[in-house]
């Protein structure tokens, strides 16, 4: 009951309540802090796990990664064949190794070389002291699509 009559005070002390609409599984837009991501329709966005330059990656589309440097200019169109797994919310397709038919599309939209790496390799007590760095060569692709497969 005093919770009831605070309520009532507050509401005649002049404040006011907003009403937020949340965004609907229906709607196929989901916020995220980082991007608007579209969703399918079972309101989940789809993504797959593919392999380039003897790595794997988790892509959703519409995602920014730096892989291994690729063999393509800015801008240009790449494709990934290698796609182990493709997934939607909880329907999981897994290769035996890869998953046929499916393609994973995406844009090339920078190259560059990563941080600089320092190697220090010493002997002790036998005077022996070697510096060595390394920077590694990356390519910066977009997912545009994710193509399921049959």
């Amino acid at each position: 009951m005093a919770l009831a009559v605070a309520r009532d005070m507050a509401d005649a002390a002049g404040s006011r309540r907003v009403a937020y609409k949340p965004l609907t599984q229906a709607s196929g837009i989901s916020y995220n802090s980082k991007s608007l991501q579209f969703t399918s329709a079972a309101g989940f966005p789809m993504y797959a796990i593919i392999k380039t330059g003897g790595k794997q990656y988790r892509v959703k589309s519409g995602e920014q990664l730096r892989v291994e440097s690729l063999a393509a200019d800015v801008g240009a169109a790449v494709s990934f064949d290698e796609v182990l797994a493709v997934g939607e919310g909880d329907a999981v397709r897994v290769g035996a190794p890869l998953v046929s038919g499916a393609k994973v599309k995406a844009t090339v939209l920078a190259h560059g070389r990563g941080e600089k790496l320092r190697i220090f390799k010493m002997r002790r007590r036998k005077h022996f002291q070697k510096t060595q760095g390394h920077r590694q060569n990356y390519t910066e692709v977009r997912i545009d699509d994710i193509v399921g497969g049959a």
